[in-house]
């Protein structure tokens, strides 16, 4: 009778929580439906260039599903070095010289299976030469999901922390108080993105320079811009976070809002390959923070890349925080209008 008594009363908790039991439901069916749409997509075909080939290894290049174009070697170089390309393929002699993007290990891979295959056959004088651009022979796989991992890290726990931070400051009534005062909406909002936000650079900065000099991962350009871009992403995190706090009324609704909010990122931020995935799926991808923070850096520590060359990966974060920023300043009106 006592059980009886306890589990009526956690199903009546939750039928007058449906906002949990919405979560509850829809956070697994939105995450696997992305798995389906993801790991459903096509197999990657590398993209390569060719110069002075003979027909017979562009037919077999194509006949082992590479995406195979011909190109002068100028126009080559420049778009391997904007990662349109995988491998720039140049027979000198009749002897391939193959130069690899780099950055991506399963991609070079791939391009090297599709050369040896195609080279099948041949006298062992085609044996070709192969460069990196980018990267190294023998690149960890690590090297490449880093720069993705730090701003996942540095996104994932800052979200979290701000969420659950600002939340129970309003349960507690401090933020009641603290709107009791003359001070303005956007005042408080600055106040808090303020204090959090030296925790969250010196946060970033720890995370950044363990992963370089304690755990070497690949770091081929400048280290103020991976602290420029880890700070960005903190900035957003927190931006977004206090956001969605708003629409939690307790730790564990703020929690469950992780498999709706980060889970998907994670997805579209280059750890799976974006390219095999369904068009309409790629552009979903772009809508996603975590999709510029891994862009740029990759960008910066793999490629070596300046700050010319990220600036629309920065100016869409910065857009972003204003966006969530002036949402936070707007959402404080159901607490006090000013």
């Amino acid at each position: 009778m006592r059980v009886r008594a306890v589990i009526l009363r956690i199903l009546r908790q939750f039928s007058h929580d449906k906002r949990t039991v919405g979560l509850m439901i829809f956070a697994p069916i939105l995450v696997l439906t992305l798995m389906t749409f993801i790991f459903g997509g096509s197999t990657y075909e590398p993209k390569i260039a060719v110069i002075n080939a003979p027909l017979r290894f562009v037919n077999a290049l194509e006949k082992n599903e590479a995406n195979v174009f011909r190109y002068t070697e100028g126009d080559a170089y420049m778009d391997i070095t904007t990662s349109q390309l995988d491998a720039v393929i140049n027979f000198e002699r009749g002897v391939p010289k193959i130069l690899l993007e780099g950055s991506d290990p399963k991609k070079s891979q791939a391009v090297m299976m599709v050369v040896q295959n195609a080279l099948m056959g041949d006298r062992a004088s085609l044996q070709p030469d192969v460069t990196y651009l980018y990267g190294y022979r023998n690149m960890a796989t690590f090297d490449n999901f880093g720069p993705i991992l730090i701003g996942f890290f540095v996104f994932f726990f800052v979200f979290l922390i701000a969420g659950v931070s600002f939340l129970g400051e309003r349960n507690t009534g401090t933020l009641e108080r603290t709107l009791a005062t003359p001070i303005r909406r956007y005042e408080l909002v600055l106040g808090y993105v303020g204090g959090f936000g030296i925790f969250t650079v010196l946060q970033s900065t720890l995370i950044a320079w363990y992963c370089i000099h304690v755990l070497h991962v690949l770091m081929v350009g400048s280290f103020f811009l991976v602290l420029l871009v880890t700070i960005l992403t903190a900035l957003v995190a927190l931006s977004m976070g206090t956001f969605i706090s708003a629409f939690a009324s307790n730790e564990l609704q703020m929690i469950q809002f992780i498999p709706i909010v980060v889970v998907p990122q994670v997805f579209f931020s280059g750890l799976f390959d974006l390219s095999t995935m369904s068009v309409w799926l790629q552009r979903f991808g772009r809508l996603m923070p975590l999709y510029y923070v891994a862009d740029a850096l990759q960008n910066i520590m793999i490629r070596g890349k300046n700050l010319s060359y990220i600036m629309m990966d920065i100016g869409v974060l910065l857009l972003i925080f204003i966006f969530f920023m002036v949402a936070n300043i707007v959402a404080l009106k159901k607490h006090r209008k000013i």
